[in-house]
């Protein structure tokens, strides 16, 4: 059984909260349902299928099923966990960063869910891997596609350019992310 740190749980937990007037439980489980009531340990582990049930309902009522809803959210999560994780960024670095996010991305998922297999100059390949259905994983991978955009951003990159090579979700392997941008030495 696959889990997820409850520091990414909570962000599901609170945005379907903050939309009292939908009917949850058209998409959730009674299981699931009761997270929206006890309070979301940031440390603690969370049943990845719950996680992505939660997904797949805010996509559905809060995204419209729009998954360029869900790049901006990746955008916007990592301001969040840049004030969680004050040292992830390093100022005008985009490699060193994207190096720290490699090592604090194993305490998120008790599994490789993001390996990094090529990091150099101004680009950078992201394997992704959640092991969800297609949908969240397509919105699962725009989310992760956002929040790459916005890392590098803050770090110093311009000219941030992120394209799928592969997509799990249309039948592929896996889902392969590129990134490349431009920095001061470049």
């Amino acid at each position: 059984m696959r889990n997820v740190k409850g520091t990414l749980f909570a962000d599901y937990v609170r945005m379907i909260r903050g939309h009292k007037g939908i009917d949850w439980g058209r998409h959730l489980e009674p299981e699931d349902l009761a997270f929206l009531k006890v309070k979301i340990d940031p440390v603690a582990w969370y049943p990845m299928a719950t996680f992505e049930r939660l997904g797949n309902a805010i996509l559905r009522e809060v995204a419209n099923g729009q998954v360029d809803a869900v790049r901006m959210w990746g955008r916007f999560s990592c301001d969040a966990l840049r004030f969680e994780f004050p040292t992830l960024v390093a100022e005008n670095d985009p490699i060193d960063t994207l190096r720290r996010f490699r090592v604090l991305r194993s305490t998120f998922f008790d599994f490789e869910a993001l390996e990094m297999p090529t990091l150099h100059d101004d680009q950078a390949w992201i394997r992704i891997h959640y092991h969800m259905g297609n949908m969240a994983e397509e919105a699962a991978s725009y989310q992760t596609m956002g929040f790459f955009e916005r890392i590098l951003e803050i770090a110093g990159a311009t000219a941030v350019d992120a394209r799928f090579l592969e997509r799990s979700w249309a039948g592929d392997r896996s889902t392969l992310l590129t990134l490349n941008w431009r920095t001061a030495h470049s």
